[in-house]
């Protein structure tokens, strides 16, 4: 299977409030993680994440002092 070009990351909403989910658009960097699995984006480069091909994400800080927060579900675009 070849690498997917892009992703939805769906992250959950703020807890206790009624905010919707946050949906992000990863695209793929060309990039390897420190797993070995490809590397996703988002258009400002601050969502950073690790797909493997079973779908399993790990969120990549990309400055510091950041804690990325895992998203709920990872869904594979076109």
């Amino acid at each position: 299977m070849g690498r997917v070009p892009r992703y939805a990351l769906t992250f959950p909403g703020e807890p206790g409030s009624h905010r919707p989910q946050d949906v992000v658009v990863v695209k793929d960097t060309g990039m390897d993680g420190p797993g070995g699995h490809p590397v996703y984006a988002d258009d400002s480069g601050i969502v950073r994440a690790e797909i493997s091909d079973r779908g399993e994400v790990r969120m990549l800080a990309s400055g510091g002092h950041q804690t990325p927060r895992t998203p709920v579900h990872a869904e594979a675009m076109p």
